[in-house]
């Protein structure tokens, strides 16, 4: 392990990327390709599995100090709540937030896998919906850089090349900000790891 990356191989990039400003970088976030802001202003009304969601980001922080059970079963009920066919925002994000709870890197790399086929199946419309500038696209490099992640755990150099090479390819749909420079850094590490 390096002191670029955590005790679980994630990127040290990845993780500052994604930390909130009240959250030590060390504290293990990941890529999100959910991460937006507030919902618009003009947005007509709450999206009650977005605000359960939000709440149960505090459990997320709560699980990297020790209670990743508890956020894991609170997510798994919503996860129920949404069911296969819920709609496929939600289950992006919740998927993403259910592979970093996961204590087993294959219950991660499949969570991952929810995540990216909700992804697949998630319109700019829809999107647009919780956010007006929230671009589907952007989703890609995060998404993959966690697959990549995995699969590297998993001890499967060759798959995780491959995640990350789509990584790279998704990269110019990335806005110039700090999350995407976080991105692109946790990009290049772990391809200087994979080498």
């Amino acid at each position: 392990m390096s002191e670029m990356s955590d005790s679980e191989g994630r990127p040290a990039a990845d993780r500052a990327a994604h930390a909130p400003a009240d959250t030590d970088p060390a504290g293990g976030l990941r890529a999100d390709p959910g991460r937006a802001a507030a919902p618009d202003a003009d947005q007509a009304a709450p999206d009650p599995v977005l605000e359960r969601l939000a709440l149960g980001l505090d459990g997320v922080q709560a699980a990297q100090r020790g209670r990743t059970a508890e956020a894991r079963e609170s997510f798994e009920q919503l996860w129920d709540a949404l069911g296969e066919n819920g709609d496929v925002f939600h289950r992006c994000v919740l998927a993403h937030y259910l592979a970093d709870l996961q204590d087993d890197p294959h219950a991660e790399l499949e969570w991952d896998r929810r995540a990216l086929a909700a992804a697949d199946s998630l319109t700019a419309e829809r999107a647009q919906t919780y956010e007006s500038a929230l671009q589907v696209r952007a989703f890609y490099p995060a998404l993959h850089l966690n697959l990549a992640s995995d699969h590297l755990k998993l001890g499967e150099p060759d798959r995780a090349r491959e995640e990350l090479e789509r990584a790279v390819r998704s990269l110019d749909a990335l806005p110039e900000d700090a999350y995407s420079a976080g991105i692109r850094a946790a990009v290049a590490e772990l391809r200087q790891r994979l080498r």
